[in-house]
């Protein structure tokens, strides 16, 4: 569980509501039908603007945000490098008990191809083609979000300018002319909260998510084909230990 994005959007939702709370009721910024023209605007737009398929996986895409657990890195390298003196002490076959325990289905299908003798060059681009979909599959997320981010104000301005409209046509009514004008910009407030609160955020923190993905999946990339070509485990330290941005760890000796 992402405990930062969560705090960010309920401390985010509570000063607003704190903020209306100290001048007026909550329901003074609540009409139905500004919701209606803002939020299904929005998703009316991803619709037109993207393909089924990936429009019905902001579900999925959207747990990223809040529901996100990685392997640490150094943690990884340390399991390479393991591996590493496992294969160059007793041959490739001794890993296989590694692939049975590897909590990450990327390593354990590059393990599996390095046991089955699949050669250097096949297992790279098999690898490369996984870590290719990932950026694509995160990459389309944050596109969803941004252009989320982008249509809720405009539909909020779309709303604003429907009520302003429909007040105009009743200026023979000077008592409704506040009311009226309250509902126009209610839309305009929805719109702002929806991009500014969760749809830019989310777009960020999707992008940060790829590029925490991708990297431990490079250094996955680099100690199975390391491991293939039968390197020296010390060698394959420093080339992982250049994704910890430190000296080898202690722990990743033998």
């Amino acid at each position: 569980m992402d405990l930062a994005s969560i705090i960010g959007v309920v401390s985010g939702l509570g000063f607003i509501a704190g903020t209306i709370l100290l001048g007026s009721s909550l329901m003074l910024f609540w009409d139905t039908p500004s919701v209606v023209i803002v939020f299904g605007g929005t998703v009316a737009c991803v619709f037109v603007g993207y393909p089924l398929k990936d429009v019905l996986s902001l579900v999925k895409v959207t747990m990223k945000v809040f529901m996100f657990k990685i392997e640490k890195p150094d943690t990884i390298v340390a399991n390479l490098i393991e591996i590493s003196n496992k294969a160059r002490k007793g041959g490739l076959l001794s890993i296989e008990s590694d692939i049975a325990n590897a909590t990450d289905p990327y390593l354990a299908s590059a393990l599996q191809m390095t046991v089955d003798g699949v050669k250097t060059g096949d297992i790279a681009a098999v690898m490369q083609k996984k870590m290719d979909m990932v950026k694509e599959a995160n990459g389309t997320g944050a596109a969803l979000y941004t252009s989320l981010a982008a249509f809720a104000p405009a539909f909020g301005m779309i709303g604003t300018l429907i009520g302003l409209v429909q007040m105009l046509a009743n200026l023979d009514d000077p008592a409704s002319i506040g009311p009226s004008m309250a509902v126009a910009m209610i839309t305009t407030f929805y719109g702002a909260i929806i991009a500014n609160l969760f749809c830019t955020p989310m777009a960020n923190k999707l992008k940060i998510r790829c590029g925490e993905e991708i990297s431990n999946m490079n250094i996955i990339y680099e100690g199975v084909l390391s491991i293939r070509e039968g390197e020296h485990p010390k060698l394959l330290e420093e080339k992982l230990n250049v994704y910890l941005g430190s000296k080898p760890k202690d722990g990743g000796k033998k």
